[in-house]
């Protein structure tokens, strides 16, 4: 049977592993109703010496956030780029998120590091672009939705031929597509929103440096189901 594999790259903050689960469990938990049954999920925590899954044995990929940033390239990090280029090649399907999406774009020849407008965090308003409308993922969006965010770096420069599916105020990269099926996204789109306020509650000393009120900011915080969508999207489109 094939398998979609959650790439783990990291772990969530402790109680929110304790209260709501880890960063690979949000995703299970968003897809349990969705994956038809000729698909499986396992989980590869990539940072152990393992060695790297079989691609003829997989559906899909899905790349989870993580604490570690894409620009420190710590060992275990590097060692995934040349296997995701040879997914790409293979045409898997992918879907990276946050850490997964700066990796993605790092791994295809683009650029990560720590944005210099400081951490986005939150619930945010995302546009998509003219090619966001017209994708076989995204288009089932409308042109303009809220979804969580929590990230320090970004992506700052694209691969030569990554298209720009989305948009906002902060980052002009939110969303990513380099291949016919490999897509990847800014946002969380496996978040619920006590899971956010998890997240702003842990990050109120950056927010003051910022000059950001987590109050307001946590106050905001509002269901994505649009968002959120996306996973269940992607699962269809395997």
């Amino acid at each position: 049977m094939a398998s979609v594999v959650i790439i783990k790259t990291g772990d969530a903050f402790s109680d929110v592993v304790e209260q709501h689960g880890d960063f690979e469990t949000l995703f299970e938990q968003q897809l349990s109703d969705t994956l038809p049954e000729h698909l499986t999920l396992r989980v590869w925590d990539a940072r152990k010496k393992t060695a790297p899954l079989p691609l003829n044995a997989l559906a899909g990929i899905l790349i989870t956030g993580s604490h570690s940033m894409v620009s420190h390239q710590e060992p275990w990090s590097e060692r995934l780029k040349p296997w995701l280029q040879e997914a790409l090649q293979a045409d898997i399907p992918m879907l990276g998120v946050c850490y997964g999406h700066q990796l993605m774009a790092a791994a295809f020849g683009g650029v990560s590091n720590f944005h210099p407008k400081g951490r986005e965090l939150g619930t945010h308003s995302v546009t998509l672009t003219d090619a966001g409308l017209q994708d076989p993922l995204f288009s089932q969006l409308p042109a303009h939705f809220v979804a969580h965010l929590t990230h320090a770096q970004s992506v700052l420069g694209l691969p030569s031929k990554a298209q720009v599916l989305a948009c906002n105020s902060h980052d002009a990269h939110q969303a990513l597509r380099y291949g016919p099926r490999q897509w990847s996204v800014q946002f969380h789109p496996e978040f619920t929103v006590p899971v956010m306020r998890a997240y702003i509650a842990h990050q109120r000393e950056v927010l003051l440096e910022q000059q950001q009120d987590a109050e307001a900011i946590a106050a905001q915080v509002v269901e994505t189901q649009e968002a959120t969508s996306l996973l269940k999207r992607f699962i269809t489109l395997l």
